[in-house]
């Protein structure tokens, strides 16, 4: 599967999925997450302003696209999921940022 169909990008695509209110999460990311009716999974992520400038923010979503990229199968076919970080998430090293990521994934299986 090509990789750029896999996000979620419109606005009402993250809206219908905040709106389910299926939620879980750890110390570092909260996941919403839906059934999308596909056959596929498609994924986004959200980092706030408050968590830092623009350089900050780029560099934690670079290492989020690479995590998911490389742990896809932890996550299940057919639904919509996003990953909104907190501001513990920004002084985490990349293993540390993984690490919290699998744990979210096994969370929700």
């Amino acid at each position: 599967m090509n990789t750029k169909d896999c996000y979620l990008r419109k606005n009402i695509d993250f809206q219908r999925v905040y709106k389910k209110r299926n939620i879980n999460g750890n110390k570092h990311i909260t996941i919403f997450f839906r059934r999308n009716g596909l056959e596929s999974k498609r994924v986004g992520f959200t980092i706030t302003k408050k968590l830092g400038n623009a350089v900050t923010r780029n560099k934690l979503k670079r290492r989020l696209r690479e995590i998911y990229r490389a742990n896809f199968d932890l996550l299940k076919d057919g639904y919509d999921y996003i990953f909104v970080m907190k501001k513990s998430s920004v002084d985490l090293s990349y293993a540390e940022l993984e690490k919290s990521f699998k744990h979210i994934c096994k969370k929700i299986r």
